[in-house]
This record gives structure tokens, sequence and C-alpha cells, in this order.
């Protein structure tokens, strides 16, 4: 059986072949436009820092909701509130000491920030996987985070670092550590 296709049925074909494309394509496009809206509505400018080191906004998106599943496997709880409160008074000794030793309050701000970490759950032995961890649930202050363990690597390595360097560093580590000793946000206390 042969069944031949006048020109006006073909063409009725060809533009329904052609509308199941399109319409496919912009389900597809729609699907993208989406997630790429919801990881920078999590991420904030993490988002742009994982585009530009992955080069593409496909991958950049994959390491991060790759990130997001990883963070929500963790153990994550909150401070017990006699280590909440412990935690507050290293940090408040540390802000003190900033006036005569600034450069070594940045260093017991780090090592505070790392304890806390370490005490909600998170691993610590690899910084640049802190940070990834802590841009999941606090984006807002991880690039400070970053640019505060910079300042601070760099005063390990024995590299002059001004006043207002170690100033800023502290202000960044402050925002994280406010962050840090609240309690988590209900969705992932639930998921807890």
């Amino acid at each position: 059986m042969h069944v031949t296709l006048t020109t006006p049925e073909f063409i009725v074909i060809a533009v329904i072949v052609v509308a199941v494309i399109v319409g496919i394509a912009a389900v597809f496009l729609q699907i993208r436009r989406s997630r790429k809206e919801r990881l920078q509505r999590r991420f904030g400018l993490e988002y742009d820092r994982a585009v530009a080191a992955q080069g593409s906004e496909r991958k950049a998106e994959t390491v991060l909701e790759d990130r997001q599943k990883r963070v929500e496997n963790l153990p994550l709880r909150e401070l017990a509130p006699g280590e909440r409160e412990r935690f507050l008074d290293r940090w408040k000794a540390v802000q003190l000491a900033f006036v005569d030793s600034p450069r070594g309050a940045v260093t017991e701000a780090e090592d505070v920030i790392t304890a806390v970490m370490q005490a909600r759950g998170y691993p610590v032995t690899d910084f640049e996987q802190r940070a990834a961890d802590i841009s999941v649930d606090h984006p807002r202050v991880t690039e400070n985070y970053r640019a505060a363990h910079t300042v601070e690597a760099r005063l390990r390595a024995g590299q002059v670092t001004t006043t207002e360097d170690l100033r800023t560093a502290m202000i960044h580590y402050r925002a994280l550590f406010d962050e840090l000793v609240q309690p988590m946000p209900a969705e992932r206390r639930d998921a807890a």
C-alpha cells in the first residue's frame, strides 16, 4: 500500500511538525529560564561567580544544583543554647582583641568561623568546599567570607595587609558569624 500525499496534505503535516518542534523548544526554554531564575534568586552573586568559573550558565547551574544537593545531605544542625552562648562570648573576645592585635584577631576570627561551622555540621577541611557549602544557605555573605579569608591567608603567609583590610575582614567575618549562630531557616530545620 502506497500513500501519496498531496501538496496541501504535506504542507499541513509540515506545519504540524514545525508547531510541535516550536512548542517543545518553547517549553524547554521556559524550563531553562525558570531554572536560571530560581538559582539566581537562591545564590545571588554566587551564581555569577559560578558562571565565570565554569564558563557557561548550564555548567554553573549543574554545579550549583549539585552543591545544593550536597548540603541538603549534610547533617546540619542548630547550635544548642549553651554552644551559641560560648561562641558569642568567644566572638566578643575576638572583637575586643582587635584593638590591641588586629592581625591576631583576624586569624582568631577565621578559627571561630571554622569552629562554628564544624559545630553546625559543615565539613571544614577545605576552604573552597566550606565557601561552596555556605553559599547554599548563606549566599549573601559568601563573597565577603571569601574576601575575609583571602586577607587572613595573606596574614598567615606573612604578607603585609593594611589595618583597613583587617577591619574589613572582621566586618565580613562578623556578617557570616551572625548568620551561623542564628537558628536554621524553617525549610532546612524541617528537612533535617
